[in-house]
C-alpha cells in the first residue's frame, strides 16, 4: 500500500483496538501522523498501541458516553497538543430478518453506530474549528449505500451515518472542516469472521472483483480522506467494496 503524508497530523480513532480502526491507526503511524486509539476493549486497545510505537496512545471509551468522549479528545489534546482528524469507526453488528430483530438490539446498535458518530462529531467541532479546520472520516458500510438483508439496526445505523455525514459537510465547510463517509464492502475483520469468509482470489463472487477485502485497504481511503490530499472532498461517499454496490455482473445476470 502506498503511504499517505499525514506528517504533523494528530488523528482519533474509535473502535480501533483491531480490525478496520487499527489498520486505519498503522496507516496513521505510516504517514508520519500520530493517534489516539479508543476502544471498550482496553487490553487489545493498549496491545495496538504498544505495537505502533511512540506515536499512538490508547483511552478506553465508550462512544455512548458524552464524558467518555470528552474525557478522549482532553486527552488527545493533552498528548498531542490539537487534533486534526477524526475517524468515526467504532460500531457493532446485528444479523436478523427485520421481523425477528428485537427492538433492545435494534435501539443497542443504532446508539453504538449512529448516536455515537452523532457525539465524537459534536465534540470535535470547537478543537477542529480551533486548529483551522480538519476532516472527519465516518465509517459507513456497503450496507448504508443499498438495502441488504439482515442488517435491520445495522442497516438503518450505517444509512443514517451517510446522512449526518452529508449535512456535517454543508454546516461545517465554511470552518474548514471536512466530513466524509467510507463505505467498506465485506471486508475480513473480527466482525465479520463468524460468517465464515475467508481471505484470497475467488472467495466472495457476490461482488465483482470476486473477492473479499482486508482492513488495510479501506485504511487507505480512510487515510487519504485524513490527508491534505482530499482538501477540497467534503461530503463525498467513498466505496472500498470491490464494486459490490456498483451493480451485478454478467455472471449474476446470465448464469455463466
Amino acid at each position: 500500500m502506498a503511504v499517505v503524508d499525514l506528517s504533523g497530523k494528530a488523528v482519533v480513532i474509535t473502535g480501533a483496538a483491531r480490525g478496520l480502526g487499527a489498520a486505519a491507526a498503522q496507516a496513521v503511524v505510516d504517514g508520519g501522523g500520530r493517534v489516539l486509539i479508543t476502544d471498550v476493549l482496553s487490553a487489545e486497545g493498549a496491545e495496538t498501541a504498544a505495537r505502533l510505537g511512540g506515536a499512538a496512545r490508547f483511552i478506553r471509551h465508550d462512544v455512548t458516553s458524552e464524558d467518555d468522549w470528552a474525557a478522549a479528545l482532553e486527552y488527545a489534546v493533552a498528548e498531542f497538543g490539537r487534533i486534526d482528524g477524526l475517524v468515526n469507526n467504532a460500531g457493532i453488528a446485528s444479523g436478523r430478518l427485520l421481523e425477528h430483530e428485537s427492538v433492545e438490539s435494534f435501539r443497542r446498535v443504532v446508539e453504538v453506530n449512529l448516536v455515537g458518530v452523532f457525539i465524537g462529531i459534536k465534540t470535535a467541532i470547537p478543537l477542529l474549528r480551533a486548529n483551522g479546520g480538519g476532516s472527519v472520516v465516518n465509517i459507513s458500510s456497503a450496507a448504508g449505500l443499498t438495502g441488504l438483508a439482515l442488517t435491520a439496526g445495522y442497516g438503518a445505523s450505517k444509512w443514517g451515518v451517510r446522512g449526518l455525514s452529508k449535512i456535517g459537510a454543508v454546516e461545517l465547510a465554511e470552518a474548514g472542516i471536512r466530513v466524509n463517509s467510507v463505505h467498506p464492502g465485506m471486508t475480513l475483520t473480527p466482525m465479520t469472521a463468524p460468517v465464515g469468509i475467508q481471505p484470497g482470489e475467488g472467495n466472495y463472487p457476490g461482488a465483482p472483483m470476486g473477492r473479499v477485502g482486508v482492513p488495510e485497504e479501506v485504511a487507505a481511503a480512510v487515510a487519504f480522506l485524513l490527508s491534505d490530499a482530499a482538501a477540497y472532498m467534503t461530503g463525498a461517499e467513498l466505496a472500498v467494496d470491490g464494486g459490490w454496490t456498483a451493480g451485478l455482473t454478467v455472471k449474476h445476470l446470465t448464469g455463466r
